[in-house]
């Protein structure tokens, strides 16, 4: 099995699947990328992500895809990225 790591939209869009719908059961991948995205965003690891956390996070990953510091994201910015574990406040890889 091929692993990726979750897209910035793909991830928002999973969070706000997960949020409008907590009564249905989540395939075994989706919750497998839940649980990387918690630990991506969770920086004081108490296992739950806090609004500051996902702001912080969801801040840092925008900074990170704006390549060129307009502060707007373009299609070109936002096509096949991904999320960086190493590069946002809740990461834990290395920048």
């Amino acid at each position: 099995m091929v692993r990726r790591k979750p897209t910035l939209i793909g991830s928002i869009a999973l969070m706000v699947t997960v949020s409008v719908t907590p009564r249905l059961a989540l395939p075994r991948q989706a919750t497998a990328e839940v649980k990387q995205l918690l630990l991506l965003m969770d920086k004081d690891r108490n296992g739950k992500v806090s609004r500051e956390e996902s702001m912080r996070f969801m801040a840092a990953e925008f900074d990170r895809l704006d390549v060129n510091h307009d502060g707007e994201l373009d299609v070109n910015e936002l096509t096949g990225l991904r999320i960086s574990p190493g590069r946002h406040p809740g990461g834990t890889g290395s920048k």
